[in-house]
């Protein structure tokens, strides 16, 4: 099969397609001819060589595909081969093939293409994980989600403007700004122009928000916590902007803040299977009644993956990428 590997790590140009060995199903895998592959932040990392898969995965980028079902394992149930299926995979979705857990596959509704539902699960289990499961927002509350333009971010503004919530975000363009705000937000701020902090207060009446969902680290560390209302929660998903700061715990004690991180990729299956599901029952109806849908910026032949790469760097995307192999 054709796959995009990384000969070395490097620029987006180091990207090459070229024949790799096809993966074998285990016990409990589905081999998925894929369709559609979402492209995340973490292929970046990755392809820079920052971001290693986990022992035992594909070395081939691609935590999400939607494809269909060729072979299947001794163990699996539910599923048969002809199946349209979607899941978050650990590796291996920019290929012809690639291999999925049954347990994490979902059948893809049938209104859906491929590119739909490729964009669908490492930004809404994100969304979900750090918003309600970690971040425990409830209705009424405010919400301050950086990135609004980006994959999780147009994902949990919908999530959170759904289910009642104040939602404020920080995006890098008007456009930007205005497209959030068609998806549910209360208001953008221009984190070039503007600092977001103050208008977080101007908006909230000097109170701050009670969740902060962030993606940059380190860069934003102080002033996140500073946006933080009384009992407020941070959650760190990304370190954009640095790993490393030093952190002020007069303020986390005084303010009696919560920080949190979360990661998908290096959790065992038993956890990926239980955020699946919690997906599944809260927002899954949701998605197919069509309450909230992925954005979709940009779709990309798999051959171009490259180009894909350079644009998600550029940063003028709003929403998901997502490359196609047909």
């Amino acid at each position: 099969m054709k796959a995009i590997v990384i000969p070395e790590f490097g620029d987006a140009e180091v990207l090459t397609l070229m024949d790799v060995p096809t993966p074998q199903p285990g016990p409990n895998e589905l081999l998925v001819n894929v369709r559609a592959t979402g492209v995340n932040r973490a292929d970046i990392l990755q392809r820079r060589g920052y971001y290693p898969p986990p022992p035992g995965e594909s070395e081939i980028m691609g935590l999400e595909i939607a494809g269909v079902v060729e072979a299947l394992g001794s163990n699996v149930e539910g599923f048969q081969k002809g199946d349209r299926v979607f899941g978050l995979v650990s590796g291996g979705g920019y290929a012809e093939q690639a291999l999925l857990d049954y347990r994490m596959a979902m059948t893809i509704p049938e209104p859906w293409d491929f590119p739909m539902a490729s964009a669908t699960p490492e930004v809404f289990f994100t969304a979900n994980e750090t918003l309600f499961t970690g971040g425990n927002l409830k209705e009424g509350e405010a919400v301050l989600i950086h990135a609004g333009g980006s994959g999780v971010g147009t994902a949990g503004t919908q999530m959170a403007h759904l289910m009642g919530a104040n939602v404020f975000v920080t995006a890098g363009s008007p456009q930007k700004i205005e497209q959030s705000l068609k998806l549910g937000s209360n208001a953008g701020i221009n984190y070039k122009t503007q600092d977001f902090v103050e208008e977080v207060k101007r908006q909230t009446r000097g109170q701050g928000v009670h969740l902060v969902l962030d993606f940059v680290g380190a860069a934003y560390l102080n002033r996140n916590l500073q946006a933080l209302q009384h009992q407020g929660r941070l959650a760190l998903v990304g370190l954009m902007g640095g790993t490393k700061a030093e952190l002020n715990l007069a303020v986390v004690i005084s303010k009696r803040l919560k920080l949190f991180g979360f990661i998908m990729r290096s959790l065992p299956i038993a956890d990926k299977i239980a955020i699946k599901r919690r997906f599944e029952e809260h927002w899954f109806p949701k998605l197919i009644h069509g309450q909230i849908r992925p954005i979709i910026d940009s779709v990309f032949p798999l051959e171009q993956a490259a180009e894909a790469h350079k644009y998600m760097e550029s940063n003028q995307h709003f929403g998901k990428i997502v490359l196609t192999i047909t």
